[in-house]
């Protein structure tokens, strides 16, 4: 498809799955960290997890297996592997670098709304070399609802001081797209590990296959 897009006053990006290549490593590490110490896990709850906070992914978790499931032994062997795969340095999702330096030229701001708390969300962005191109980050932990609530990128857009109605988001998730669309904002879809939903199809929701098409869109 060609995608059409009118100028924003600001471009907000997911982080895990849209400028990174995270989303595989990730669920990756949930997968082993569950074997390490004994759990049940399922690629399948795993996906459901993608783009929620990580208190909404423990409350699923705790849905499915009950609750008595180790959440926090969990949590923290996946923190030791994850942190591993941050030093070791996440790669980025095709076309970032190129879609940030072409907003830069524009001189669009660019924010991060990510269900990531903020110490993980800085240090990955860090490692890659991506945070000092944003102007501001709103975090999972910074917010009472995570996506699919709007939260995030209201907090997102208020800290670039902009109207959300302005802005363009860019998600790879079901629950981001939902969190955009619910704050106002032009959405693209550019599908990671999920495909886009019956609803989001219906919400007339962009779908592209790369950050390329949003570049190519804003360089017209």
């Amino acid at each position: 498809m060609v995608l059409h897009l009118p100028r924003p006053q600001a471009v907000i990006f997911d982080m895990d799955g849209l400028l990174l290549d995270s989303e595989r490593i990730a669920l990756a590490h949930f997968a082993q960290a569950a074997h390490d110490i004994g759990a049940p896990w399922s690629e399948e709850i795993g996906l459901r997890m993608v783009g929620l906070t990580p208190q909404d992914s423990d409350a699923m978790l705790c849905t499915t297996y009950g609750d008595d499931y180790p959440v926090d032994a969990l949590r923290d062997r996946f923190g030791e592997l994850y942190e591993q795969a941050i030093l070791n340095g996440i790669p980025l999702k095709p076309f970032v670098r190129e879609l940030i330096e072409r907003l830069r030229l524009m001189e669009i701001p660019c924010a991060v709304a990510t269900s990531t708390h903020r110490k993980r969300a800085e240090a990955k962005l860090a490692r890659s070399q991506l945070l000092a191109n944003f102007k501001a980050l709103a975090c999972g932990d910074e917010v009472i609802r995570g996506k699919p609530a709007p939260d995030i990128f209201e907090v997102a857009a208020a800290r670039l001081g902009v109207a959300p109605n302005t802005c363009l988001a860019l998600e790879d998730s079901n629950a981001g797209v939902r969190a955009a669309i619910s704050a106002n904002m032009t959405v693209v879809m550019v599908p990671d590990m999920l495909r886009p939903d019956p609803d989001i199809r219906r919400y007339g929701v962009a779908c592209v296959e790369s950050l390329k098409d949003v570049l190519v869109a804003l360089s017209n």
